[in-house]
């Protein structure tokens, strides 16, 4: 059964959608505004959510050209993950509006020349909204929106069992750098390989997705991605799962060029998925280290329960101090 019909004009339609959202769900609990250097990153299993009047809420307040793309995705699982995607990122940009109480379906989103979504607050009084970044990832089992005040943020989720139709270093050979390429192919495990591949993959899309150009504006072969303690021309990836280094991205464009204007982290989600989060750094005062990126890791059902996250649900594995 289709989780929602097309969305037409008949008013046959118009109706069955048209439902009184504020008696069947809770407030949205309201939170503080992330600090300098911090990412809040709030994620749903869409699994655990089973409530198909929980579902028709969340319709209830997307646009209606969100709607209709809702409409169009062909099965019951796509539709639901598509939902679940947006609503998740007007529910959490509404609960950051500390200067006044903002209706979720009063949001208004632009895309960039590239396709990465933004927000539109031409009409909002509220001076800190226009400061707040966000950006979304999601895989067929979970849904993970990253929210940053001042700073560009990006974030790519990945499913650490990622299944590849093509053999791992062909692959690589078509989108990584040669330095990337050499570090999967001194790895004789299969197993660890695939591993490092998506790791990069994940860190790789973070950083093209911060920069607002996506894939096709910035193709992965302009850029390696490396930890800042690897010998130089060497390894692109640390091989420890412990917190070494400082991930680093250095453009190919400039040989001797390393940008410092990112901050990378890397860290398992909810045992299941690798997310990488890439953060444009603050600017430092003259005499003054960089703040370090912190982060904050929530799980959500919008409108039913929040809880905070850590331990084996998200484990860093390298790119904080």
């Amino acid at each position: 059964m289709i989780l929602f019909r097309r969305v037409v004009t008949s008013a046959m339609n118009a109706v069955c959608f048209q439902r009184t959202f504020a008696a069947a769900a809770s407030p949205l609990v309201p939170v503080q505004l992330p600090s300098r250097m911090e990412a809040h990153l709030w994620y749903v299993v869409p699994d655990e959510v089973k409530s198909s009047s929980l579902l028709h809420d969340y319709f209830d307040i997307l646009s209606p050209c969100e709607k209709e793309n809702v409409s169009r995705k062909r099965g019951e699982q796509l539709q639901k993950a598509a939902l679940l995607a947006r609503a998740l990122v007007r529910t959490t940009i509404a609960r950051y509006q500390i200067n006044g109480q903002v209706d979720p379906r009063s949001l208004k989103f632009k895309k960039n020349i590239h396709g990465k979504p933004e927000l539109e607050w031409n009409d909002n009084p509220c001076q800190s909204a226009s400061r707040l970044q966000f950006n979304i990832s999601h895989t067929s089992s979970l849904i993970l929106c990253g929210v940053t005040v001042d700073s560009l943020i990006g974030v790519d989720l990945e499913e650490k069992q990622r299944k590849l139709k093509n053999d791992i270093l062909a692959f690589a050979r078509r989108y990584f750098t040669p330095h990337e390429v050499k570090f999967l192919s001194s790895i004789s495990d299969p197993g660890v390989q695939h591993q490092y591949f998506v790791k990069l993959w994940t860190l790789k899309e973070s950083y093209v997705k911060a920069l607002g150009r996506g894939f096709s504006g910035l193709p992965f072969k302009m850029f390696t991605i490396q930890f800042g303690n690897a010998e130089k021309g060497d390894s692109c990836i640390s091989g420890e799962t412990n917190n070494e280094g400082e991930i680093i991205v250095k453009s190919l464009e400039h040989v001797n060029s390393v940008s410092s204007n990112w901050q990378f982290a890397l860290l398992e989600l909810a045992g299941s998925h690798y997310a990488a989060i890439c953060m444009e750094k603050d600017e430092a005062v003259e005499g003054r280290v960089p703040t370090p990126m912190k982060l904050t890791v929530r799980k959500t059902i919008p409108y039913m329960r929040d809880e905070f996250i850590s331990g084996p649900d998200a484990v860093v594995i390298s790119g904080l101090t």
